[in-house]
């Protein structure tokens, strides 16, 4: 049995777990780590739950923005749960934090679908805004339901598609020495440099995957953005180019967030990888960017605070009656 076989998911040298190395040798500097990642995540789980709630039981958002919006949240409450529960029960882990072979596998697999998938839904609501401003008389037969449910099970499909190659590629690699991955959860670069033999094909696939999920859909955006911006500085009215303006400045914000921090880890080789900067930037966009999603779009949205405001007022008739 060949154990480089394209056919394996797992090679005979492969290790029963990996260890995760530890993010402060000082238990009380893990418990504030702890306390500070938790707070973030039941921020994001809340903040981002509510409003896929507000979408689907407001009928006033049952718009293709909204539903967008609504998809983006759900994907960031998944991801989320992805990485937080596990790297908050390794902070309070007595001894060196453990995950399975299996497990951190899992874990890539879902990391890589729901980070695709959420980078080019962010490119679709790029899209959705253009021809909102750009083409309103034709927005409605453009962008129907079908074409828009559409467009959100082709953005999980290539998520699945690319997490499904880059995971097996990469658990098929032997593994040696310690295997104590450098980070707070299973990401790629950090399992690469665990692998005893050559991995340039699986650096070529990494690259190549973040290119389609990173650089095309944000060349894309900067596309859209480009026409938008000069059919709303066409706009007569101030008050039109305001209400476009802020429709669209919450969603750029979003963008930058999440493209500039993951193309500083992906987009660039993995010889120049460094460990360190890896577990910094990756805080933001785990931790970080799912919270401030909810609050960036619900700050700046008019629509969605009344939608919020109406939906808190049925729930305390509900609770009188």
């Amino acid at each position: 049995m060949i154990p480089n076989s394209p056919f394996l998911l797992f090679s005979c040298t492969s290790p029963t777990q990996f260890h995760f190395h530890p993010l402060s040798a000082l238990p009380e500097m893990r418990l504030l780590i702890f306390l500070v990642f938790l707070t973030m995540y039941l921020l994001s789980l809340c903040g981002n739950a509510l409003i896929a709630v507000i979408v689907c039981t407001d009928r006033s958002l049952h718009t293709p923005m909204y539903f967008f919006l609504a998809n983006l949240a759900t994907m960031e409450f998944c991801y989320s749960s992805v990485i937080a529960p596990v790297t908050l029960s390794n902070l309070l882990a007595p001894e060196k934090a453990t995950i399975s072979f299996v497990g951190c596998a899992a874990q890539m697999f879902l990391f890589l679908l729901l980070g695709v998938a959420d980078c080019i839904l962010l490119a679709i609501m790029a899209y959705d805004r253009y021809v909102a401003i750009c083409h309103p008389l034709h927005y409605t037969p453009i962008m129907n339901w079908k074409v828009c449910t559409q467009l959100v099970v082709g953005a999980l499909s290539l998520g699945l598609l690319c997490a499904l190659q880059l995971t097996i590629l990469i658990f098929r690699l032997p593994f040696c020495g310690t295997n104590e991955i450098n980070h707070f959860y299973c990401d790629m670069p950090a399992i690469l440099q665990l692998a005893c033999t050559n991995t340039y094909v699986q650096q070529v696939t990494l690259f190549t995957i973040s290119v389609i999920s990173l650089t095309i859909p944000f060349l894309f955006i900067c596309f859209s953005y480009i026409f938008i911006v000069a059919a709303i500085l066409r706009i007569s009215s101030s008050s039109g180019r305001s209400r476009a303006f802020f429709t669209c400045s919450s969603h750029l914000i979003v963008v930058l967030l999440q493209y500039g921090c993951t193309s500083f880890i992906y987009l660039r080789p993995n010889s120049s990888y460094s460990p360190e900067q890896g577990q910094t930037v990756s805080v933001v966009y785990t931790f970080v960017t799912p919270v401030l999603n909810p609050l960036i779009y619900s700050i700046r949205n008019k629509e969605l605070k009344d939608a919020l405001i109406r939906v808190l007022r049925r729930m305390l008739l509900t609770q009188k009656k």
